[in-house]
């Protein structure tokens, strides 16, 4: 499977977990800071579908900075139902526009990374198949705005399930998801993690679980 692939196969296990949500769970609080579960979702079908010119115009009121055009995206399908967000993830499970980038890379990294917000939030694990996972990993390292690299220096991380490591120095050793989430500033992710290094990670992740979006 090519990597684009990879997306619209994790954008289809999305999409059964979300059929599944309560209405509670819809608003329940993911890891994603400041983000309920709801606003996960908006972020991932924001960029969807839009022209170059629609993406233009989000640029220029989010003033050019990821987070601030992520924030906008998300603020424009404030009032749409979970049903309606439901059904704009499941016409657009080939990404476009952001997510298409680096040959998918870009899509497969946000999405799994979202995708264990909402589940991390509501109690939901899941077994991330190792081909989605391994893409993640590497580019997470590398992705501006996770600082995944940053995060890893002066340590070795390995990903015990996926046969995949980065780096060296003190261990932090754990499943691939638990690597992945903690890389991008999940909080949440340590307790699945272990080894040496533990504690020198935690002091490079946000006091509470959240990282860049």
């Amino acid at each position: 499977m090519s990597t684009v692939d990879l997306v619209a196969a994790e954008r289809r296990d999305l999409l059964a977990l979300l059929r599944e949500l309560s209405p509670e769970e819809w608003e329940t609080p993911s890891l994603c800071a400041g983000w309920r579960v709801r606003d996960v979702v908006a972020h991932l079908v924001a960029y969807e579908g839009r022209t170059p010119r629609q993406m233009l115009d989000l640029a220029v009121r989010g003033r050019f900075v990821p987070d601030r055009m992520n924030a906008v995206g998300v603020r424009e399908l404030a009032g749409r139902t979970p049903e309606e967000l439901v059904r704009r993830l499941a016409d657009h499970l080939d990404p476009t526009g952001p997510a298409a980038l680096f040959g998918g890379r870009v899509g497969i990294t946000d999405g799994v990374i979202h995708h264990q917000d909402i589940r991390r939030a509501v109690g939901r694990p899941r077994a991330v198949p190792a081909e989605r996972l391994l893409p993640a990993l590497s580019f997470a390292l590398t992705a501006p705005p996770l600082r995944g690299a940053w995060r890893a220096r002066g340590m070795r991380l390995v990903a015990e399930d996926v046969g995949w490591t980065h780096g060296r120095g003190p261990e932090v050793r754990g499943p691939g998801e638990a690597v992945l989430m903690a890389m991008a500033g999940r909080r949440d992710a340590l307790r699945d993690l272990r080894g040496a290094g533990v504690d020198r990670l935690a002091d490079r992740l946000p006091p509470v679980s959240g990282g860049a979006r």
